[in-house]
């Protein structure tokens, strides 16, 4: 608000981490995909980074499935909300679920393109140096934000893994650790 912004967000991106769980029972699905045996947290960020809504069901439900279960409501708490950036997993049927039942503008963040080869005759000559994939292809627009508040619960030593019985405790924890952060980011202004 000090500096001339809504409080209310109109713009957020959501996406998932899947995370092991222990042996300590509960919900739990296997993600063949990342090879992991566990939880998914789906996080609904604002563009500072702050935490919207959070939901965690086992890794077995698909993030286009999951897409209802973290939306449902929100609108009621967060009016102003008309723009969504989303993964490449949210893309399909989650994608146009938000479009319609929520009327929001969607966005799919990809990976930049990968440059692709050439085509030469054979016994040409060709400059295979500048042909060569060079490594880092840039960062992803807008990952950033929720990357950074993932990074932010990886700090908290109970979030570093999903070690709850409930996935009601694992989410109430998250709300509790964004609360001490955004209470520690008042207290230095």
């Amino acid at each position: 608000m000090k500096a001339g912004r809504d409080p209310q967000p109109s713009a957020s991106m959501l996406d998932s981490q899947a995370v092991k769980t222990t042996g300590v029972g509960g919900i739990r699905g296997n993600d063949g995909a990342k090879k992991l045996s566990g939880r998914t947290r789906h996080l609904l960020v604002d563009t500072q980074g702050l935490v919207l809504r959070i939901e965690v069901p086992s890794t077995a439900v698909q993030d286009r499935a999951s897409i209802p279960l973290v939306l449902e409501g929100v609108q009621e708490a967060c009016p102003r909300l008309e723009h969504v950036w989303v993964d490449q997993g949210a893309t399909g049927s989650g994608k146009a679920w938000i479009e319609a039942q929520l009327g929001w503008s969607v966005e799919v963040v990809g990976h930049p393109p990968k440059p692709r080869g050439v085509w030469a005759p054979s016994g040409a000559v060709s400059d295979w140096e500048a042909l060569r994939l060079k490594g880092f292809r840039g960062v992803w627009p807008r990952r950033g934000v929720v990357e950074r508040t993932r990074s932010w619960s990886g700090h908290s030593r109970r979030l570093s893994q999903e070690d709850e019985r409930l996935c009601e405790t694992s989410e109430a924890l998250i709300y509790a650790m964004m609360s001490r952060l955004m209470l520690r980011r008042l207290a230095h202004t």
